[in-house]
């Protein structure tokens, strides 16, 4: 890892409950964007039966689970120390979880670490939705997008950061540190 001492620190963070609230737009958002051209291409046909909605339960479960191993394994391709430096947990006041990286990525790697969720579990089963006609699919797409809504804030507080800088997960709380050569 590089030594720090010669950067600039600076505290990013996104409020949980502001994110929560952003993730409903996502969702309501996305919902349209996708829901609109499944219905043009598949009509009204779309329903989920009792067995496709427990299914569709677990898969919310086991999603969420595999939302934060996405952010792991990116982070820990990019981080010096590997998979030794990314730890997971629950910000048990917001029952949120969480995927952390301990040491600092580059920003480049770490936006790719934190919108890969969102690609592999919303953007791509919607897009194969579109072609094989599952509101299944459909639906966990729209909510895996809605879901990444705290990774797109930060990303966004980001966006204006070269992609040579170093970024690191704030540890407690959802956001990151910024480290800026002097």
């Amino acid at each position: 890892m590089e030594n720090f001492d010669n950067y600039e620190k600076e505290k990013k963070t996104i409020n949980i409950y502001t994110a929560n609230g952003v993730a409903l737009a996502i969702t309501g958002m996305a919902a349209a964007l996708f829901g609109i051209p499944f219905y043009f291409i598949w009509g009204s046909a779309f329903s989920l039966s009792l067995q496709q909605s427990l299914l569709f339960m677990l898969l919310l479960v086991v999603g969420i689970i595999i939302h934060e191993l996405i952010h792991g394994f990116f982070f820990g391709l990019f981080a010096k120390n590997g998979f030794k430096s990314i730890r997971f947990g629950v910000m048990w006041q917001t029952l949120t979880p969480y995927c952390h990286c301990k040491e600092p990525l580059k920003i480049k790697h770490y936006f790719l670490g934190a919108l890969m969720p969102a690609l592999l579990l919303g953007v791509v089963p919607v897009v194969i939705s579109l072609f094989n006609g599952s509101g299944l699919l459909l639906i966990l797409g729209v909510f895996f997008t809605g879901a990444a809504a705290g990774d797109f804030m930060v990303v966004w507080i980001l966006r204006k950061e070269h992609p040579e800088t170093y970024v690191q997960d704030h540890p407690s709380e959802a956001g990151c540190h910024v480290y800026r050569k002097r």
